[in-house]
């Protein structure tokens, strides 16, 4: 993760002139998901909403903790939450990501940026979420080079296309944006 930290540190101060390859991979995102984001923006956000539109002020970088990317997206890819008791009491809809970026620093896009996903609390109504294949509780490395070189060009080409980006967190980095104006978490027992 001091990876991600070095990352965040360096990116936004460079420019945004990178080309990027980026390949449309779909998560199910239909109107079960999509209903069950707006009941999640209800009763954590305090918010009655007409759709899931968000307006990107920050991108979070995470990383799945499974080693692969086939893997990784079965995870993502459910409109339900099924296999995470700790987040269950906090909404049904499954978490999700913007991105996803494998091993070797191929981009998958997996939704659309402006929608709102499941990746953060207190920030998903806000924030972008990149998730790297891999990393911390599996027995393969935190994030190989070719996966940081991504990250850097995929946070310059959301930086130039959503000027309204201002911050770059990486996911173990989100508990100290509590008190900030991003931060709409209204249940103060949801932490993890």
């Amino acid at each position: 993760m001091k990876k991600i930290s070095l990352l965040c540190a360096l990116l936004l101060s460079f420019g945004c002139s990178q080309e990027i390859k980026i390949i449309d991979k779909p998560i199910d995102f239909k109107k079960e998901r999509i209903e069950g984001t707006k009941e999640y923006i209800k009763t954590h956000y305090g918010l009655s909403v007409k759709n899931i539109n968000i307006t990107p002020k920050i991108v979070v970088l995470h990383w799945t903790a499974i080693p692969t990317l086939e893997k990784s997206y079965a995870f993502l890819k459910p409109q339900k939450l099924s296999n995470r008791p700790e987040l269950k009491n906090a909404g049904n809809v499954n978490v999700s990501a913007h991105f996803l970026v494998d091993r070797d620093g191929t981009i998958y896009r997996l939704m659309p940026e402006k929608w709102m996903a499941r990746h953060i609390i207190g920030l998903n109504y806000t924030a972008i979420g990149v998730e790297n294949v891999g990393g911390e509780n599996n027995e393969i490395e935190d994030l190989t080079p070719a996966q940081v070189e991504a990250n850097i060009a995929l946070v310059k080409y959301l930086k130039k296309k959503y000027p309204t980006i201002t911050r770059l967190i990486g996911h173990h980095e989100y508990g100290d944006m509590n008190g900030t104006k991003c931060w709409l978490e209204k249940d103060s027992s949801y932490f993890t």
